[in-house]
Formats: C-alpha cells, structure tokens, sequence
C-alpha cells in the first residue's frame, strides 16, 4: 500500500466548480436529507482520486442505489475518514485553526447530532470561509452559520494499492 498527496487544489476548483450546481454523475440528495455530504464527498474525491469499495464500511459511490453510508451521511463519514486504514482518504480530527483548504468541517447541536458538512475553501486572518450544497455557497464564512458544535476533519492522504 501507498499513501498518496491529497490534492487541495483540485479540491478546492471542484468546489468551486460545483458549489452552485449538481455534476450528473452524481444523484442530487437535496430531497431526502440533504445533498451537503455527497457534495463533500465528491471534492473528498476530486483531491483523493481513490474510493474505498469495502462493502458497507468503505467510501465509495457508483449509484444512488450501490454507495456506502459515509459517501452521503455526516456521521459515517465522520467514521469512515477518521478510522480508515484501508484505500481511499484518511482524516484526523483537529481544532478548526489547524485546518487547511480541502479539510472538512462538521456542525452539529449540543445533543452531539452533527447534521452538516462544508468543505473548506479558503482560511483568511483566521477566518475560515466553506463551500456546501442543500443551502448552495461558496466562500462563505464559517462564523456566519449557526451551530452548537462544530469538529474540524483534516484528511492526511490517501492510501491505494
């Protein structure tokens, strides 16, 4: 197994790319819980290349009908990226000043629900700016969101075979 670069770069001209649109390749979850998730995952992938096809407990998408869990839900990516040893991303979670464009970020209620997940755009005099679809955005400032909690994702690599 090989780690690889995560590549910010693409991360960030996929989200940019695709902050105010749907790509076709992908099923549009905004009506039935939201698409925010499957927008991460989409520039997860822009910058790993590598999807982890585990059944079940990988991070993949071929299908609304043949996809992970973690592909579209905050939680399961949460787990898949911070417990992955396997191909595909891998992430530590971080306090948000030590995040980096292309990281992720995740809000949630103080019930520890967490419900959201931006993808990091830009990091500016300390303020952080994401992009996320269901409420589509880019550039916007993190501070401006309500939330209650709120956990940074910092992806390390990517690991293939």
């Amino acid at each position: 197994m090989r780690i690889l670069r995560y590549d910010r770069s693409k991360v960030y001209e996929y989200a940019e790319k695709w902050a105010f649109g749907r790509n076709p390749a992908y099923y549009n979850f905004e009506n039935i819980g939201g698409d925010c998730t499957n927008y991460a995952s989409q520039c997860i992938y822009a910058g790993a290349s590598v999807m982890n096809y585990t059944p079940g407990m990988g991070w993949y998408y071929k299908s609304l009908n043949d996809r992970t869990p973690s592909w579209s839900g905050v939680g399961y990516l949460y787990n898949f990226l911070v417990n992955n040893k396997g191909a595909g991303p891998f992430a530590e979670e971080i306090p948000l000043e030590k995040l980096e464009v292309g990281d992720i970020v995740q809000l949630g209620r103080s019930t520890g629900d967490f419900y959201h997940s931006p993808v990091v755009t830009r990091i500016e005099r300390g303020n952080i700016f994401v992009a996320a679809h269901s409420y589509d955005v880019f550039d916007r400032p993190l501070d401006s969101y309500n939330y209650e909690r709120v956990r940074g994702l910092h992806v390390l690599g990517v690991r293939t075979y």
